[in-house]
């Protein structure tokens, strides 16, 4: 693959610039020639659905994807319902700004039963994915990583996220890989072989020792111990060539200039993609 070639298919996922608005993200996009943005929905609210529409076709970027949506233990019957109704209006989010990509953070436990919150998610898959489908959008589960299993995801490997995908049409239902969350996992390249034509995306970052954040703890890549380059090659051997979306949740990024921040981006991309 040519440099050339590899920048095309660089993405802006939009928390890596979260300081600013959709706006400001679009505009950075075409400042620095990023083709891809991949939008968040609390972005999406600040202005609507319809202008963000306008903003992004004006443009002429490509989405990527839409973040996010999941989040679908809950502790009642009723709260679980209005949680798929939160999705739906997701894939209806995605399908108008012209990606086919929902990602599924799946949520924590609504208490201390892990087992079935994991069901819960199963369920809910299963519920939203023909709605989904009317629409053409893919359903992408992204395991996180296993310290965000009590607040943010039970799903917490390609294995686990790999077999639920499995139970449905490559076209419905695939699954994430990002760096940053599932690196470290003894199994990974054979579950990345496993989830051959399953793969709906590719996210980059970094894990840095010593991590002083949990959450605010990615890095630009090169600047951590992921095999990055290697993870690479593993995916698009297993059928993926889409966008790979840069996805760096970090305070000290969030308080300098964003324009700044992309360039490095653009910097880290090339050397280390």
């Amino acid at each position: 693959m040519t440099d050339e070639q590899l920048m095309n298919r660089l993405s802006l996922n939009q928390i890596t610039t979260e300081q600013w608005s959709l706006q400001e993200a679009v505009e950075g996009c075409l400042r620095h020639d990023v083709p891809w943005i991949s939008v968040w929905r609390h972005k999406i609210a600040e202005i609507g659905l319809k202008k963000s529409k306008q903003l992004i076709q004006d443009a002429g970027l490509q989405v990527s994807s839409i973040c996010r949506g999941g989040m679908f233990p809950a502790a009642t019957a009723k709260e679980r319902a209005e949680r798929i109704d939160d999705n739906k209006r997701a894939v209806e989010e995605a399908a108008e700004l012209g990606t086919d990509t929902l990602v599924l953070v799946c949520g924590p436990s609504a208490d201390k039963d892990i087992a079935t919150a994991r069901e819960h998610v199963a369920e809910g898959i299963d519920t939203l994915v023909p709605f989904a489908k009317d629409y053409g959008v893919k359903l992408a589960i992204e395991p996180l990583h296993p310290m965000f299993a009590a607040d943010r995801s039970v799903i917490n490997t390609m294995e686990q996220a790999t077999t639920i995908a499995e139970k449905y049409h490559p076209s419905e239902v695939g699954v994430i890989v990002d760096v940053y969350h599932v690196w470290w996992d003894p199994n990974l390249y054979a579950e990345i072989e496993r989830a051959k034509g399953r793969i709906l995306g590719f996210h980059v970052s970094d894990w840095k020792v010593p991590m002083d954040d949990m959450f605010k703890g990615r890095f630009m890549m090169g600047d951590g111990v992921i095999e990055i380059n290697r993870m690479r090659k593993a995916v698009e051997s297993a059928g993926y060539h889409g966008p790979i979306e840069v996805e760096i949740i970090n305070q000290s990024l969030w308080d300098r200039d964003g324009d700044d921040v992309l360039q490095e981006v653009k910097q880290s991309f090339a050397k280390h993609v």
